[in-house]
């Protein structure tokens, strides 16, 4: 008795301190980040520039500029799919689950396929009006389109079912994905190849007057997920118990399915798709912190923040002057992780 409340204590020491170190060390990555590239720039130079302008004008706009958008995008995006990744485990009680199961991450897609192979033609004007902005508006608007198809299909008769919520989501994939090919098959060399670059993720070529929507999406989803911890915590002991208490459970399933349908749409709208955030971060935060999502999500949110930002820092230094797609970079660390979880669920179920 007296060894379990040491361990249970101990446990929540972990967790009151987990917080406070992720986000120092956040802090201390965000500068170091800000100083690495191809153009070094020491750490006393990063926090002077700013602060204050400087005479030195290219190492400015370098840090404002370039560092300085694509380090915010970094961080904020990576919390956002760690946060939405989850609440999609949490919703599904498994933790294999990530926004991509249902189709969202697909939904993008098809967006930014289709407006960067038909964006000659069938949807010139829309391309000609939004120029730089079309491939994000146009991933971000198809993936909304698509969730809403998928929350009908889930939606059947007044009910929302885990259950109607997979199968929906799966069909619409094999739907989507298809599209895609097609699209894929009638595009040219080079709308092959910026679609291949896309869909590989990239944190490039963002400023800051383009981010911003993105970075208030994300961040409103990531607060509005955060104030259904409590009933998260409930609702993981059975959908049966959480009624019992007063939770309504077919609003909450509804609120997280919305609350990770926008955030994603708009992280991957604006980046490409990158993989495996949402599944390596919550099961890492999970085995140390627990199951509680009052400390879980925040946890994840700065937990994702910290390793987008790292594996953006690898991505853009590892070959200079050249840069590595930042979604390689997760999914060869992702693939691994995904199959260690694996074996370590089937032998935990024999």
């Amino acid at each position: 008795m007296l060894a379990l409340g040491n361990r249970l204590l101990a446990q929540q020491r972990i967790r009151v301190l987990s917080i406070p170190v992720l986000f120092i060390i956040c802090i201390l990555v965000f500068f170091i980040a800000l100083s690495q590239g191809g153009v070094v720039i020491t750490l006393r130079e990063t926090m002077l520039m700013l602060t204050q302008p400087v005479d030195d004008q290219l190492k400015y706009a370098i840090i404002w500029q370039i560092r300085l958008p694509r380090i915010l995008l970094s961080m904020v995006v990576g919390a956002g799919l760690a946060t939405c990744g989850a609440a999609m485990q949490a919703l599904f009680r498994n933790p294999l689950a990530d926004p991509g199961l249902i189709g969202i991450a697909s939904g993008a897609a098809l967006g930014a396929v289709a407006t960067i192979v038909l964006g000659t033609s069938l949807f010139a004007n829309f391309s000609d009006n939004l120029g730089y902005y079309a491939v994000p508006v146009g991933a971000f608007l198809s993936c909304i389109a698509v969730c809403m198809f998928i929350y009908r299909l889930g939606a059947q008769n007044g009910r929302f079912t885990i259950v109607s919520l997979l199968l929906a989501g799966i069909a619409v994939n094999a739907i989507v994905n298809a599209i895609i090919g097609i699209l894929t098959l009638v595009s040219n060399e080079q709308q092959l190849r910026d679609l291949t670059f896309w869909s590989m993720g990239s944190l490039a070529g963002n400023h800051l007057a383009m981010i911003m929507p993105t970075l208030g999406i994300i961040i409103g989803c990531c607060i509005g997920l955060l104030r259904l911890s409590k009933p998260l915590n409930v609702y993981l002991l059975g959908e049966a118990q959480a009624k019992h208490v007063g939770i309504n459970v077919t609003k909450l399933k509804k609120q997280v399915f919305i609350y990770t349908a926008l955030c994603t749409a708009a992280a991957v709208a604006i980046t490409g798709v990158i993989g495996f955030i949402g599944l390596i971060v919550p099961h890492i935060m999970r085995l140390i912190l627990g199951p509680d999502h009052r400390y879980l999500l925040p946890a994840c949110m700065l937990g994702g923040a910290l390793m987008l930002s790292l594996a953006d820092l690898f991505a853009r230094t590892i070959m200079l002057p050249a840069e590595v797609p930042i979604g390689l970079i997760t999914s060869a660390i992702g693939g691994p992780f995904f199959l260690i979880m694996l074996l370590k669920t089937y032998q935990g179920a024999k």
